[in-house]
C-alpha cells in the first residue's frame, strides 16, 4: 500500500518534461510556418483576384461596339461600328508598395477614376477602392511586363496586358501576376491567356 501511494506523488522526470516541451515546439513551429503561409496566400488572392477583374474588363470594353456620333444624309449610311480595347492606363498606385499597402485616392481624374470613355481606368470601368499591396497596371499594345518576368507574350495586335507587381517582404525583388490577351486578326475575337503567370508570389 505505501508503495502505492508513493507512486501516485511521484512528479514528472526529466524526460518525461523534455518530451512534453519538444511536441508543444513542434506544434507551435507547425502553427507559425501554417499561418504565415495562410497569410501570404490571402496577400497573393488579392493580387489574382484584380487582375482577373481587369481582364473581364478588358473583355467587355472590346464587345462594346463603338461608333462616332455623327448626322447622315438622308439615303446614305452612318460609320460601321467596331470593337476596340481600352488605351493603357495609369499604374496604381505610381510606385510599387514596400511591404506596405496603398489606399487609392478614387478622386475625379486620379487613381482608378483616371481616363477617359476609350483610355485607362474609366474605360475599363475597372475600380478597386481596398487597401492593396500592390501595383495595379494595365497597359495595351505592349509585351513589357511578359518580357520582363518570361510568360508568353502576345504575337498579334492589338493585345493587352494586366499586371500587379508586390514587395511583400520588401526586400526590393518583386512578385508578379500577369494575364495578357490579344486580338485575333482573322476573326477578330479577344482570346485571353488560360491561367495567371506568377512570378515569385511570396516576394
Amino acid at each position: 500500500m505505501r508503495s502505492f501511494i508513493y507512486f501516485n506523488r511521484r512528479g514528472f522526470t526529466l524526460v518525461e518534461l523534455m518530451i512534453v516541451v519538444a511536441i508543444v515546439g513542434c506544434l507551435a513551429a507547425l502553427g507559425v510556418f501554417g499561418i504565415s503561409r495562410y497569410v501570404r496566400n490571402a496577400k497573393s488572392a488579392e493580387a489574382k483576384q484584380s487582375i482577373g477583374r481587369i481582364a473581364r474588363s478588358a473583355a467587355e470594353s472590346y464587345m462594346r461596339e463603338t461608333v462616332g456620333s455623327e448626322i447622315v444624309p438622308l439615303g446614305n449610311n452612318s460609320q460601321t461600328a467596331n470593337h476596340q480595347l481600352c488605351d493603357d492606363a495609369i499604374p496604381v498606385p505610381a510606385f510599387v508598395p514596400a511591404a506596405k499597402k496603398y489606399v487609392p485616392l478614387n478622386q475625379n481624374g486620379s487613381d482608378f477614376a483616371s481616363g477617359t470613355a476609350s483610355q485607362g481606368w474609366l474605360c475599363l470601368r475597372f475600380e478597386l477602392n481596398d487597401p492593396t499591396y500592390y501595383q495595379i497596371d494595365y497597359q495595351r499594345d505592349s509585351t513589357s511586363y511578359c518580357s520582363t518576368y518570361t510568360c508568353q507574350a502576345a504575337t498579334q495586335t492589338p493585345n493587352f496586358e494586366a499586371a500587379a507587381i508586390g514587395d511583400l517582404d520588401g526586400d526590393g525583388i518583386y512578385s508578379a501576376f500577369i494575364l495578357n490577351g490579344e486580338v485575333d486578326g482573322a476573326s477578330g475575337q479577344l482570346n485571353r491567356a488560360t491561367v495567371i503567370h506568377v512570378a515569385d508570389e511570396f516576394e
